[in-house]
């Protein structure tokens, strides 16, 4: 019974420490005239992928590599499928045109480099610094765009800047930790009613981890806020292959595998499809929301099935 109620905790948690780490964000955003699309890719990005990096970093200690590669590259499908795709039949989500142009593309080039990396079966340090370099490339050209565009944002509610640290920070703190009683009872739940560990590792783990993706975008979008919701996703899908797996392979090396390389791939796919539909009438339509919806559940589908 008290994993249940633990559940509970941690979804209410996940979804009054989104609400206030996106009003700190944009406050922030606003108070120094930075577009919220960047904070979207930079300070919620990194934030909200605070799960994905102690699961990944940790298994990468521990020796679990699996583990570490898996969680990455579901919760990235999750991320795409799931959170654009609710955000979007809660909130039609217009596409910012730099992410389009630019951050997509980022995305897509990840997920590419990470599956040349792939190809002789393991992940190695040298490797993993390359990844983190690449992070670093990521995080520079976007203050450097920040600098160029500075603009005052029109509807955000500017806070004071102490308070709007205290948002960020206490948001963070409530979400990692609500995602932290989300994914472990999640799992005591499912092993009580008799899923296997593997079921469990490759969807609740990687769509728990990525649970304060979703309500932070979910949050954003119904704020009206799609340059944040947007930019969230994008940047926690960057973020996870260059920064968390960066890490976790340069402190060992991590081993892949055929269904992994496959799982890449699939990754690599749905990039592009989420690419066609923001540039379809720039924005991300709710029938289009439930598309990817439908198209998670197939790759659940197959996940289980193979």
């Amino acid at each position: 019974m008290m994993m249940y109620v633990l559940l509970i905790v941690g979804f209410v948690l996940l979804i009054k420490g989104a609400d206030f780490f996106v009003d700190g964000a944009s406050s922030v955003a606003k108070l120094l005239k930075i577009p919220s699309v960047i904070i979207g890719l930079t300070v919620v990005a990194m934030g909200t992928s605070a799960p994905e990096a102690a699961v990944s970093i940790s298994a990468g200690f521990s020796g679990n590599s699996d583990i570490a590669l898996s969680n990455v590259i579901g919760s990235n499908i999750f991320n795409l499928l799931i959170v654009v795709g609710i955000s979007a039949i809660i909130c039609p989500m217009v596409t910012e045109k730099v992410i389009l142009t630019r951050d997509i593309w980022w995305s897509l080039g990840a997920a590419a480099v990470l599956l040349v990396m792939m190809i002789d079966m393991k992940i190695s340090n040298i490797e993993g610094i390359l990844l983190l370099c690449g992070m670093i490339a990521y995080i520079v050209m976007l203050i450097r765009s920040a600098k160029k565009n500075r603009t005052e944002g029109d509807d955000i509610k500017a806070m004071s800047p102490l308070k709007s640290i205290l948002c960020i920070l206490g948001g963070l703190a409530a979400i990692v930790f609500g995602g932290d009683l989300v994914v472990d009872n999640a799992v005591l739940i499912a092993e009580a009613i008799g899923m296997s560990e593997t079921f469990i590792g490759l969807t609740i783990v990687a769509a728990g981890t990525s649970l304060p993706e979703l309500v932070t975008s979910i949050v954003a979008a119904k704020k009206g806020d799609s340059g944040l919701a947007l930019g969230n996703v994008v940047g926690s899908n960057i973020f996870n292959v260059l920064f968390i797996l960066g890490s976790a392979s340069a402190l060992t090396v991590i081993n892949a595998s055929n269904l992994l390389i496959i799982d890449t791939v699939i990754l690599m796919g749905i990039t592009l499809v989420m690419y066609v539909l923001g540039k379809t009438g720039n924005k991300t339509t709710r029938l289009e929301g439930a598309l990817c919806v439908a198209m998670y559940v197939a790759y659940a589908a197959y996940i289980t099935l193979r």
